[in-house]
């Protein structure tokens, strides 16, 4: 049975007692009968014995009895097998594929392998013991090779022997050669050592000469350079790229004790001292003379409203950049007085010239052409604009002062509707309607004039200054300036005891704390300036904030956390505070408005003041960057207009409420309309719903019932029919009969009704205002309610009196008449 077969399907022995026959169960039942019982029994134990010693996956014996294996078993197999002896088992080993292939081929070549095993193994015994005389045969044919083999080997043997003998000899020959050699090696040796150590001190010979050695002509320029002139600048800047190169050499090992290294260090740092000396006294003399020239030029830019150039000033001083950057690198003390110098010199220079330069615009500003020539002459503590912008800050919050020439723009008394009511625009007593067009726009070219001068004088100082002191915006230094101080006085930064700087985060805060020093009163002056522009007119504040926004916004574009930025973003919170200031006081000064009782109301002042300022701000603001703001202060100003519109309705006295709603909510919808702000289209809607509302509430109201008598018959008669009379039986009605119905028609002839149409057209003339031009409007649509209540009456004579051939003594075409008649002559 192959081991194939075993794993493929449990094998059980079914064995019958007493019997000589037995069966095998493979994959089929197999059915055995053996000679006598005594073989059946020796066959099976055989067997089980095999079974139990080499099979893994063990074999099922049934109907077998345990005594007749434990009998057929010998004693020392059985306790082997039913001891559990794993020695035993350990020492089977399954075959492997190979050897299962094998022994299959083996069995298929032999029908009766499995029917007739002895015979089987006898065969395989027989072939066994022809492989092994086969291999005995072999063994015995190669001995002669293998005499002949060892006779060979003896003869190498011999040969190796006698090459031995030989080597050695060529060994005693060689030693003596070796030892003259070793010889020659340390005399080689200690001759390259030498020439080693030769070309060695000729090479850090070369070095100190090569690197420590300066030229005289850069000694003299150091020494003795021109500072002022071009030449002598290129000169001296060479010289101290050289002197700073020798310097700065990485010096080997050992050298830095040489006395002659030590010489010339001290003879470098010497040089290097005295250059420093004279370069920071020279640099400082420019700084002074550029204040001196400056100021003797600054009169004739004080007229006009320009700031002077400092181009040919950075011009000349950017020469120097190379040298101040070997300054930073080898002095950093004397380079940081200079950087305090000219801050120092320059900040006055520009307050000087700035402050100059917005009191040039201020006086534009207010109109006072004659301060403005005498200007140049007068002393800055006698100039009137100064004068005039300090009563700015005073408690009165007035312009004052007898010769003031803001006190021009007072308010002149006047007759019209806006002097009767607070303006929306009422900023210190001065009202926008009393301000000429042209003047806004003179205030705006001004202010924006004076944003385009500042912008490129901080962009230009800006730029000079990173490159003449060398500070790289986006770069990190290991040590600059520290502890930036307050930016009205004290030094831009501190030192330790022993003279190092102090580290800061980067070069760029360091440029950025310059320009604050410099420019230090650019954000007072700007404020002042919007300050005056806000009270001259407080819609300057439109013109303002569309100007700055947009500066604000370029300036962010090249650098956002510049000083031109930063200064103008604080500047345009302050404008921003007062746009939102004078929307919070147009809102505060249309709840206090009062409306005379004496005189009708028409078009509130409010509501044509938010025409005027919606149609300025649309003008303004068209693409502007702030366009969000002006959304925010349209909704809270047509929120405050609707709601007060309403108040003033309701108090009213002389005016009805719905002529006030009515001909206030047709202004502003047509104010929307035209305009087409794009924010207020719901509110545009409302406004147009309010008007149509109250226009038809005011006609019916105002027209009431014209035919009264007529009305109050036809009243009862619907009552009738409501009280479920047929309409075609009221004329039996004693008090509704054909009779009473002539009797009431006659009392309205087409004169009298011409009369009363004609009293009430004068009655309606009497409430509405010529501004708003809504007579006719008014007038056709109370002629189409009154050919209404007509047509009702001719409907209900139809049906309540059907053949009577009663009718009313004037036609629809009648009323036409009369309403066209009566519009015309009046």
């Amino acid at each position: 049975m192959s081991a194939k077969q075993e794993k493929r399907k449990r094998t059980v022995f079914y064995v019958p007692q007493e019997n000589p026959e037995f069966d095998l169960h493979f994959e089929k039942i197999y059915k055995w009968v053996a000679s006598s019982t005594a073989e059946k029994n020796a066959f099976i134990s055989c067997i089980w014995k095999l079974n139990q010693r080499y099979l893994r996956k063990k074999i099922d014996f049934v109907n077998v009895s345990s005594q007749l294996l434990e009998e057929s078993v010998p004693s020392g197999e059985n306790q082997s097998v039913t001891g559990g002896d794993e020695e035993v088992v350990d020492e089977y080993q399954e075959l492997n594929a190979r050897e299962e292939q094998d022994i299959e081929i083996m069995m298929e070549g032999c029908e009766y392998a499995i029917s007739n095993a002895e015979a089987f193994a006898e065969k395989l015994s027989r072939e066994l013991q022809v492989l092994d005389g086969a291999n005995i045969q072999s063994i015995m044919a190669s001995e002669k090779q293998v005499n002949i083999l060892m006779k060979l080997l003896d003869e190498a043997l011999k040969e190796v022997d006698q090459i031995e003998l030989k080597l050695s000899s060529y060994e005693e020959m060689l030693q003596s050669v070796k030892e003259q050699m070793d010889q020659i090696s340390e005399s080689n040796h200690l001759i390259h050592l030498s020439n080693t150590n030769n070309v060695k001190l000729l090479s850090e010979i070369e070095f100190l000469v090569n690197h420590m050695d300066l030229a005289k002509g850069h000694i003299k320029a150091l020494q003795e350079g021109d500072l002022a002139s071009s030449r002598g600048i290129e000169a001296c800047t060479n010289a101290a790229d050289a002197l700073l190169q020798c310097m700065n050499v990485a010096l080997r090992p050992g050298h830095d004790m040489l006395l002659a290294v030590k010489q010339q260090q001290q003879r470098f740092s010497d040089l290097r001292e005295l250059f420093a000396r004279r370069l920071a006294s020279h640099l400082n003399n420019v700084f002074v003379q550029q204040g001196h020239d400056q100021s003797s030029t600054l009169a004739q830019h004080s007229v006009e409203l320009t700031l002077p150039n400092h181009h040919p000033f950075h011009r000349d001083l950017l020469r120097y950049a190379k040298l101040m950057e070997w300054l930073k690198s080898t002095d950093y003390g004397k380079y940081e007085g200079l950087t305090k110098n000219y801050m120092d010199y320059l900040s006055r220079l520009y307050e000087r010239e700035i402050k100059d330069f917005f009191e040039v615009a201020k006086i534009k500003m207010t109109g006072t052409t004659k301060e403005s020539k005498k200007f140049a002459t007068l002393p800055r503590k006698e100039s009137a604009v100064k004068q005039e912008t300090e009563s700015l800050h005073g408690s009165s919050g007035k312009l004052t002062g007898s010769t003031s020439s803001l006190n021009k723009l007072s308010v002149q008394s006047s007759g019209n509707r806006r002097s009767q009511s607070s303006s929306l625009l009422d900023m210190g007593n001065m009202s926008a309607s009393d301000l000429d067009v042209a003047d806004r726009t003179k205030f705006d070219k001004i202010f924006e004039q004076v944003l385009s001068e500042l912008e490129p004088l901080c962009l230009a100082e800006q730029d000079f200054i990173s490159k003449f002191f060398k500070l790289q915006q986006h770069q990190s230094m290991p040590g600059t300036m520290a502890e930036a101080e307050d930016l009205d006085g004290g030094t831009l930064s501190r030192q330790h005891n022993c003279g190092t700087p102090l580290p800061v985060s980067s070069e760029k805060d360091m440029i950025r704390q310059m320009m604050i020093k410099i420019f230090r009163c650019i954000e007072p002056e700007l404020n002042n300036l919007i300050a005056l522009g806000d009270k001259i007119d407080s819609f300057n504040s439109l013109y303002m904030l569309v100007k700055m926004s947009h500066h604000v916004w370029t300036a962010q574009n090249v650098d956002p956390a510049s000083f031109l930025s930063t200064t103008l973003g604080n500047v345009l919170v302050t404008v921003k505070r007062n746009f939102d200031k004078c929307i919070s006081n147009q809102i505060r000064q249309m709840e206090e408005v009062k409306i005379s009782k004496k005189s009708k109301v028409g078009i509130l002042p409010f509501v044509a003041e938010f025409e005027e300022f919606a149609g300025l701000a649309e003008s303004i603001f068209k693409n502007a960057e702030r366009r969000g703001d002006l959304d925010k202060a349209y909704t809270k100003l047509i929120r405050g207009v609707f709601v007060n519109v309403e108040k003033v309705a309701n108090e009213s006295q002389k005016t009805p409420r719905d002529v006030v709603m009515m001909e206030n909510f047709h202004h502003i919808f047509a104010t929307l309309s035209r305009l087409k702000i794009s924010c207020l289209e719901a509110e545009k809607k409302e406004a147009k719903q309010k008007y149509t509302d109250h226009l038809q509430s005011y006609v019916i109201y105002s027209l009431g019932q014209p035919l009264e008598k007529l009305n109050h018959f036809f009243e009862g008669v619907e009552a009738r029919v409501a009280q479920g009379i047929r309409e075609e039986e009221v004329s039996y009605q004693l008090a509704f009969n054909k009779q009473e119905l002539r009797k009431v028609i006659k009392e309205y002839p087409g004169k009298e009704v011409k009369k009363g149409l004609d009293n009430l057209y004068k009655k309606v003339d009497k409430h509405l205002c010529e501004e708003e031009n809504l007579l006719q409007v008014v007038w056709h649509s109370m002629q189409d309610e009154f050919i209404r209540q007509y047509k009702h009456f001719e409907g209900l004579i139809a049906r309540c009196y059907p053949g009577s051939g009663v009718t009313m003594e004037f036609t629809i075409q009648d009323i036409l008449d009369y309403c066209s008649s009566i519009a015309q002559s009046h």
